[in-house]
């Protein structure tokens, strides 16, 4: 059986995984199996937390809706009862980015709501 030289492929392999460990601390940005040990821990982290990004400004976008909707006179969960009633289909965000940054916007949804 003929013999395989696998130096150039092996060299490229190692180089492309430590090219991922760019910036990571102390070896395991160097070190080849400490590297690709810290990218096994790093891309599932970074997979969950693309999903968890996503509840996190969730919560936050409640939170501050509530708040500003408490100021009005009116909890949150009426709030939003109120708004799928009137059928405004506004959601979270849009709705926290108008109680923080235009407050009068917000006030006139709240009135509409309420009434």
């Amino acid at each position: 059986m003929v013999r395989v030289k696998r130096g150039k492929t092996a060299r490229k392999r190692r180089k492309s995984l430590l090219k991922h460990t760019k910036g990571f601390r102390w070896g395991r940005k160097s070190k080849y199996r400490a590297a690709k040990e810290a990218l096994l821990h790093a891309w599932t982290n970074m997979f969950r937390d693309r999903k968890k990004k996503k509840r996190v400004f969730r919560q936050l976008w409640q939170t501050q809706i509530n708040a500003a909707s408490r100021s009005h006179g009116i909890a949150y969960n009426k709030f939003i009862h109120g708004l799928k009633q009137n059928k405004i289909e506004l959601d979270r965000k849009i709705l926290a980015d108008f109680a923080k940054n235009h407050p009068k916007i917000f006030e006139k949804i709240i009135e509409k709501v309420k009434s």
